[in-house]
């Protein structure tokens, strides 16, 4: 009876606050994830498919929801996707919901319309395995599959994890007091931790390392946990050998080859959209300008302190991650290849889309300032560019402002005091470590996920302005139309059929990067005849040089005999149009 009174109320109240219901909803984990995804399926049954692409290393599926009318792999695509990176959550959260919004949406006539011109593909997570740990225990922010990977090469897989030594559920760091030591307090935040500065007669008074035990006592502390290989660190373009946590080799893993064997099959697929740390929508990257500045605090890995091992993690560090990759855009805005031809930034007609999306982004989402941008080698962004030839826009959705000279971890604790944001930070704590015994060691720092996911009552209001965006943007794609149809007699029973094939959207029918790719559709146009006519001049079927936003290629052709013609144009990713023509 307590059950059935307890179920009554709860449900009483989502009917009449169903607003708030919304707005105080958690973050998924990947069972309510896959959940929810189905359900979209049952209910927009005539618009939305769900299927599994393949399944992670650690048996989670990698789901597709399918979303449009008609025959939706014969019309221009987008994909849309979360879990670039597995500690950034809210990318999974962006991209099932926008799912969500576009279907919930698919009432109006502008979305029915969309709809019928554009197929979306949503995949809400691509890393579901470190996705995972968001809701484990210990909580701490990892990057990576559940592949056994001896990240630190001492011929042990997974020996030395992470500890939680204050049984608080979290990993954050740990403070050896130590002369020797390279950090000191901030003199902005003394909570944080920074590396001294001797240009400024600054001394470091401790060692830092990720909260946890020396397991293999070689040194490093929880260099080799559980996993793995990075999804974002694991695709072909500018991929790097022997990288950390990149694997074996570029896609070698199940998440990466169910995801683009995906691509590869859908030819339609003419831009992508990733919710990650890459960042090429708010501010587009510029030659030379990683804008980076300020005084770090301790990376995962620069922690650790032997050489060997600094600079390989990210450059955020209030707390321990695993497999974690610095952030990059897709590169500089100018055309500049290599030695051996290959495209390395982004080419100048590309540009132009890239900045109108750009500028079309900080118009909606509002978002002022961006996050320190890196190269990162085999990220997802950058190889649906480069290889895949297709537009690529990324960006994390959401940041804290730091000022440039700035330290981020101390921008971050005072932009979470200045918008109450609660239970971010860990308070230094003594404790006796093994590892270090008679010395003075503490607990303390950053609490994992704070600083690039926000709190869940911030989500409805991010899935909103980034959906309207993509779905704003999606508006643009390239489409095409016949224009200025004529005939003319030219005698004897013969007739000039002349026409120009017009791209009336604002995206061109594919990338400059993309027009020689073997995985973009060429466009072309064909003209069949009747069993009485016959070809005088023009090619039956000929090719359409690729169409900026607004422009027209003009076609003519001689044909003797009265009777009906059938002109067709296009490609999978702009669209196929017909047009029957009567020549008398």
């Amino acid at each position: 009876m307590k059950i059935f009174v307890k179920i009554s109320v709860i449900t009483i109240i989502w009917f009449i606050f169903p607003g708030n219901a919304g707005a105080l909803n958690k973050y998924n984990d990947y069972k309510a994830m896959v959940g929810k995804a189905e359900a979209l399926g049952r209910e927009y049954r005539s618009l939305c498919t769900v299927k599994s692409l393949g399944k992670s290393h650690g048996g989670k599926d990698i789901i597709v929801l399918t979303i449009g009318t008609g025959e939706m792999d014969n019309k221009p695509g987008i994909a849309v996707l979360g879990g670039i990176e597995g500690s950034h959550l809210l990318g999974r959260e962006l991209a099932l919901g926008f799912a969500e919004y576009l279907l919930k949406s698919s009432g109006t006539s502008e979305i029915r319309k969309l709809l019928d011109k554009v197929t979306f593909y949503v995949i809400p997570d691509a890393s579901p395995d470190g996705s995972e740990q968001f809701f484990g225990q210990p909580r701490y922010e990892r990057n990576v599959n559940s592949r056994p990977v001896d990240d630190d090469r001492d011929f042990v897989t997974d020996e030395d994890p992470f500890e939680d030594l204050n049984n608080d559920g979290v990993i954050t760091l740990i403070r050896v007091a130590d002369p020797a030591g390279k950090f000191t307090m901030s003199l902005d935040d003394e909570r944080i931790m920074v590396e001294a500065d001797l240009s400024k007669g600054q001394t470091g008074s401790y060692h830092i390392y990720p909260e946890g035990i020396d397991n293999d006592k070689d040194g490093l502390f929880n260099e080799d946990g559980p996993g793995g290989v990075n999804f974002n660190r694991n695709l072909t373009y500018n991929y790097e050998e022997f990288g950390l946590n990149a694997g074996l080799h570029a896609v070698s893993e199940p998440e990466s080859r169910a995801v683009l064997d995906f691509f590869f099959d859908h030819f339609n697929i003419y831009a992508t959209f990733a919710f990650g740390p890459q960042d090429n929508l708010n501010q587009p990257a510029r030659p030379g300008n990683d804008r980076a500045g300020g005084t770090a605090s301790p990376s995962p890995a620069a922690i650790q302190e032997p050489a060997q091992f600094q600079g390989q993690a990210g450059a955020r560090g209030s707390f321990p991650m695993q497999g974690q990759s610095p952030a990059s855009g897709t590169g500089s805005t100018r055309m500049m290849m290599n030695q051996d031809r290959r495209i390395t930034s982004v080419l100048k007609p590309d540009e132009t889309i890239n900045k109108l999306v750009s500028d079309k982004y900080r118009e909606i989402a509002g978002m002022k300032g961006s996050p320190v941008t890196k190269s990162s080698p085999g990220n997802f962004t950058d190889w649906s560019y480069f290889h895949y030839g297709r537009y690529s826009f990324s960006t994390p959705a959401w940041w804290f402002p730091v000022e440039r000279d700035k330290n981020p971890d101390v921008a971050f604790l005072k932009f979470a005091e200045e918008n109450k944001i609660e239970d971010v930070f860990v308070p230094w704590t003594e404790m006796k470590h093994p590892d270090f015994p008679g010395k003075n060691v503490e607990v303390g720092g950053i609490k994992p996920f704070a600083t690039i996911n926000p709190p869940a009552e911030m989500l409805e209001d991010l899935i909103t302005k980034n959906s309207k965006f993509i779905i704003e943007v999606a508006a643009m794609h390239p489409e095409l139309e016949f224009l200025d149809i004529k005939t003319e007699d030219q005698g004897e029973n013969i007739y000039r059929l002349s026409l120009k094939v017009h791209n009336k959207g604002i995206f061109a029918t594919c990338t400059a990067a993309g027009e020689r790719n073997l995985w973009t559709r060429i466009m072309r146009i064909s003209l069949e005849t009747g069993k009485n006519q016959k070809f005088l001049s023009g090619q039956k079927v000929q090719r359409i040089q690729r169409l900026e936003g607004d422009e027209s290629a003009e076609f003519s052709w001689l044909i003797m005999g009265k009777g009906t013609v059938r002109i067709t144009a296009g490609a999978v990713n702009t669209g196929i149009i017909t047009k029957s023509v009567e020549l008398k």
